[in-house]
């Protein structure tokens, strides 16, 4: 998919959720079921509904990654984790950046057995250091790994949801080792950027989440026993949060 194309995709699912905006403002709830036809609580039914579509949008996925994911990646030097894991990695476009920047690293993509299906057919083939871990990373366990990333994940959630995720993560992490939150950061005072703003009044209306500030997502990231937790600002549309695990 060229980025044209994945401009063209993104904005036809905005425009039919942002139908509803003044519904979203008023009501100070998702729009989701109005836009879909399904309940926030199934948030990618309606993406995943058809093969067609669910390719689709793992192939504006990837352009993103392409674009914007060598810089999540090496925002913080990474290298001393062997052992990764992408929770909902999609088509792997961020699991090839991590294997080419950190080339002793290993990446386990961890998604819905029919993403990890179609990941399998269209965009990952024959990758040594690549593999893949089927579940719902609300209900399954998670592999054990040194390394968790979680990219354009915790903006979909409620806080109390993301502080749920991310206590499994912790439970699951090995003790050294991070997680590593990838989301467009609101400055301070929520006034930027542009961009950051307008994902945020995507996420009132397509889904139970928003976008937050590095502050924000450092108190998640401490709610759920994460330490020593810092942000970098890419200067890209995506920014990165690192929080670590006592050793």
């Amino acid at each position: 998919m060229s980025l044209y194309q994945s401009i063209q995709y993104h904005s036809k699912t905005i425009y039919l959720c942002w139908h509803h905006l003044t519904d979203a403002v008023r009501e100070g709830r998702t729009q989701y079921e109005k836009a879909f036809g399904v309940s926030s609580g199934d948030l990618f039914d309606a993406i995943y509904r058809s093969d067609e579509e669910m390719v689709t949008f793992m192939q504006l996925m990837h352009s993103i990654w392409n674009i914007c994911g060598k810089d999540v990646v090496t925002a913080f030097d990474l290298s001393p984790f062997k052992v990764i894991c992408d929770l909902g990695g999609c088509s792997g476009a961020l699991a090839k950046h991590c294997t080419s920047a950190y080339p002793e690293c290993t990446v386990t993509i961890f998604d819905l057995p029919k993403v990890v299906h179609m990941s399998k057919e269209h965009f990952i083939k024959d990758d040594q250091r690549i593999s893949f871990h089927e579940g719902d990373f609300f209900k399954d366990s998670l592999p054990e790994a040194e390394l968790y990333i979680l990219a354009r994940i915790l903006h979909d959630w409620t806080d109390e949801r993301c502080v749920e995720l991310l206590q499994r993560i912790y439970k699951a992490c090995k003790p050294g080792g991070a997680v590593l939150v990838v989301e467009a950061l609101l400055s301070e005072d929520g006034s930027g950027p542009l961009t950051a703003q307008l994902y945020s009044l995507n996420m009132l209306v397509q889904t139970e989440g928003r976008e937050r500030t590095d502050v924000q997502y450092a108190a998640l990231l401490t709610a759920a026993g994460f330490t020593n937790i810092r942000h970098c600002l890419t200067g890209k549309i995506y920014d990165a949060v690192l929080g670590h695990k006592k050793a």
